[in-house]
């Protein structure tokens, strides 16, 4: 019989008098390698890694460095250059030194880098170049130290293929969406894996849990892997500034989701594309992986999507539930635009199962999971609100789904005789 593996990595939290003055969220807050010290004098990790040291003063030392605040001795910081690689689900940065703080995107330099290396350019002409767009607190780094969202350009100025932002920016900047102040609260789940069996999070190696139920908000060691890695991203995403309105455990085990939200525009893409790089570092220094594979695991267990409310300001003032219709009218009329768009591997997840509608049907309903677009019982009540897209994978660019749902429901306009047959098969009364 397989042993059921516990996560495999513990964290430790500890408050020292060192943690508690330093600011940003280092090593010493959130450790991700509990050292046990062997007979022979050597350090080993519990993710089966050595560090060869003739005591813990070498290891110490390397923490006090990793935890030194250098605010003090020089005006210099460090900026975390952030951008989406080549397969379009992939976080790379590289660093640079400023001579001092900024505060503003504007502030900082473009920078480059080798595209042939990320699948984003060919080799005899590999140069890509970085637009700075937003500014986040470093939680690792702590200071003055910021990270960078970018996107992405050709030397001549143009977005490279993989700049999703370039396309949300545009559509976000027109005068009637401008108009609307689009709102976004963004679900985004994911999948914790073990590092060696790339199997979930406390599951038996070469084996299954028992079955979904217990695990959706538990709590317990048999029913909660991964806490320590999600309230760890919630503070690294408060500190950094990211809109963070929640997390919970998911339905299957090993798996969790946060919230972001609400959020204006394209400040919806770069907060979501901040906090996975967060969870991608954090997950790194658990010896961890993390997936946004939209279904990980195959057969009776749920997958992993990422849910998007959405509302606009006509839908939130009195009679916004007719425009919240009508949006959903434009929705079922562009359905194929949008699964399309909604991330890789999304049509083994839309199954109509475990909490899905058919990936080839749309269809709505209120509290219904089980559609394509969900709407609140507390939406029906006051008459006006929110809907939510349910059909976006957990590995989707938010800067496309944003941008998609700001253009269809406020840019688009269907024929009448389009509307008209999408009403009468949808029993919407617009």
């Amino acid at each position: 019989m397989a042993q059921c593996l516990a996560p495999s990595v513990q964290w430790q939290t500890r408050l020292t008098k060192n943690a508690m003055e330093t600011s940003s969220m280092t090593s010493k807050m959130w450790n991700s390698v509990s050292f046990k010290q062997s007979k022979k004098g050597a350090f080993k990790s519990s993710t089966k890694f050595r560090i060869c040291a003739s005591s813990s003063g070498t290891i110490n030392r390397v923490e006090d460095l990793l935890n030194l605040d250098v605010t003090p001795y020089t005006d210099k910081i460090i900026a975390e250059y952030i951008w989406i690689g080549g397969s379009g689900t992939d976080v790379r940065s590289k660093s640079r030194t400023l001579s001092k703080p900024v505060e503003h995107p504007s502030e900082l330099p473009k920078w480059n880098y080798d595209g042939s290396s990320t699948g984003q350019a060919p080799g005899e002409d590999s140069e890509v170049i970085l637009y700075p767009q937003a500014i986040f607190k470093d939680p690792f780094r702590g200071g003055n130290n910021i990270l960078v969202i970018c996107d992405t350009y050709t030397p001549q100025g143009v977005p490279i293929p993989t700049n999703k932002r370039a396309k949300a920016a545009e559509i976000f900047s027109d005068p009637k969406v401008v108009a609307q102040v689009p709102w976004f609260g963004i679900e985004q789940e994911y999948t914790l894996l073990q590092q060696d069996v790339k199997w979930p999070l406390g599951w038996p190696v070469g084996g299954y849990p028992g079955p979904q139920g217990p695990y959706y908000c538990g709590a317990g060691a048999d029913k909660s892997f991964g806490r320590d890695i999600s309230d760890a991203h919630y503070k690294a995403c408060l500190y950094a500034g990211i809109n963070i309105s929640g997390t919970n455990g998911e339905v299957m085990p090993g798996q969790w989701e946060f919230q972001v939200g609400p959020s204006v525009g394209i400040e919806a893409g770069d907060h979501i594309w901040c906090a996975r790089y967060l969870l991608e570092r954090i997950t790194e220094q658990a010896g961890v992986v993390l997936t946004l594979d939209p279904k990980p695991i195959e057969g009776d267990w749920n997958g992993a999507g990422c849910h998007t409310n959405y509302s606009t300001l006509s839908m939130r003032e009195e009679g916004g539930f007719e425009v919240i219709k009508k949006a959903i009218l434009n929705l079922s009329l562009r359905h194929s635009d949008h699964i399309s768009a909604y991330g890789e591997g999304n049509e083994r997840r839309l199954t109509g199962k475990h909490e899905t509608a058919s990936i080839n049907t749309f269809s709505w309903g209120v509290a219904n999971r089980g559609c394509s677009i969900r709407v609140g019982r507390d939406t029906e009540k006051a008459g006006k609100g929110y809907l939510e897209d349910r059909r976006p994978a957990s590995n989707m660019d938010p800067y496309t789904v944003t941008g998609l749902l700001a253009e269809t429901t406020i840019l688009w306009e269907p024929t009448l005789e389009a509307e008209a047959l999408a009403a009468q098969k949808l029993a919407l009364n617009v």
